[in-house]
């Protein structure tokens, strides 16, 4: 990437790389709004950013993917407008660190990354980390603190309301292991995945239209499940506070839609917490059944999965080796994620991708799924760990 920032921007000193991974959520789906419980792990596949100062005032991005560039006044960045475009991810970014006091400096910056768009794998959130470490340059930010600045770039600037998912596995996110966040304490767990099994993702290859509109609209159905359960409970606050016990309460007062979300969302955080004691008991064959549990639970109660989603986890779970398959990220197309027996990885993809081109004439895309570090500076072949930098 250096040499390739010298061929874009010129001879430069200090060029600096930073990495930010993408994610794959591996259960607790639609709970990080609500408060409650997920499971991801940061992904191998990155967002890569190069940067170093520029001397004449203004912000430079270019990303080698789209072949786009784009470039601004340094010192109008705060009042720059969204455009609807891949550029309001980053200076959404810089717009969030001039409010926290860290001013963005002039600079260039070129962008490279490994994780596939409109896959439900959270590039969005790895080009937010990675600017956001190109745009610090080496300053300091406890990594919470750069989670949440990013979760507020995506609200505020992308208008995306957005948990924090995303963005704190990109920090978060360690080798070999699973991360258990809780998403009203901010706080998480490392969960040590069992030996014997692989995670492979398969991207639908499509993204429907309603993906956008039914997010908004699935966040203030559960707002309003949560009315009512607190005309019973004062002292609930979101869907995580609500028991299955409350929720059977509450059920019949609940409009027969509003109900089948607030189904989903209290069943899905007990999920997450029974498939980390799964995890460490090494209890493949419930965590696979609580993968498909989670998968008809957004299929039927959330209604956010779509006909090549629910193709795939079918016919994954017809293919011998594969203990679990469900969607994955936001639905309405993007990926499932498949868990199974690492021996027969080579046959799932063979296998996946002959029964969904026979059935939607599409070829799926297939990603291994290896947990790996989270954001990080590279230098000189060296892993520096954000979490590590950061905190110095």
């Amino acid at each position: 990437m250096i040499d390739a920032f010298r061929r874009l921007y010129g001879s430069a000193d200090g060029i600096r790389v930073f990495r930010a991974p993408g994610r794959v959520n591996l259960i607790g789906e639609h709970t990080d709004y609500n408060l409650g419980f997920v499971l991801p792990v940061a992904l191998q596949m990155a967002t890569y950013v190069a940067t170093a100062p520029s001397t004449d005032g203004k912000l430079r991005i270019y990303s080698e993917d789209r072949q786009e560039s784009a470039e601004w006044p340094a010192s109008e960045i705060a009042a720059l407008t969204p455009r609807r475009h891949w550029t309001d991810y980053p200076i959404g970014v810089a717009q969030e660190l001039i409010r926290a006091g860290s001013p963005v400096a002039p600079a260039s910056l070129l962008v490279r990354s490994t994780v596939p768009e409109g896959s439900g794998l959270s590039s969005s959130a790895a080009l937010e980390v990675s600017s956001a470490l190109a745009m610090l340059a080496g300053r300091r930010m406890a990594p919470l603190d750069l989670a949440r600045l990013c979760q507020r770039a995506e609200r505020n600037f992308v208008g995306m309301p957005c948990g924090i998912m995303d963005q704190y596995i990109s920090v978060f996110g360690e080798e070999r292991a699973a991360i258990c966040i809780d998403c009203r304490s901010l706080k998480h767990q490392v969960v040590r995945l069992p030996d014997g099994v692989a995670f492979v993702a398969v991207n639908t290859m499509v993204k429907h239209q309603l993906a956008g509109s039914a997010y908004k609209e699935r966040t203030e159905q559960c707002a309003a499940a949560v009315d009512v359960v607190r005309a019973h409970h004062p002292r609930v606050e979101s869907l995580r506070d609500v028991t299955p016990a409350m929720f059977d309460e509450a059920e019949s007062s609940m409009p027969p839609v509003i109900a089948r979300r607030a189904r989903h969302v209290v069943t899905e955080d007990a999920r997450v917490v029974e498939f980390v004691a799964a995890c460490r008991e090494s209890a493949v064959e419930r965590m696979g059944e609580l993968f498909e549990a989670s998968h008809r639970s957004l299929q039927h109660d959330y209604e956010v999965s779509c006909d090549e989603l629910d193709f795939l986890v079918d016919a994954a779970l017809g293919i011998e080796g594969v203990h679990g398959a469900r969607m994955t990220g936001g639905g309405f197309g993007g990926c499932t994620v498949n868990m199974m027996r690492p021996d027969i990885v080579e046959h799932f993809e063979r296998e996946i991708a002959l029964l969904y081109h026979e059935r939607f004439g599409i070829q799926p895309r297939i990603y291994p799924c290896r947990p790996s570090w989270g954001a990080e500076e590279e230098k000189n072949l060296e892993r520096i760990p954000v979490v590590e930098q950061l905190l110095g």
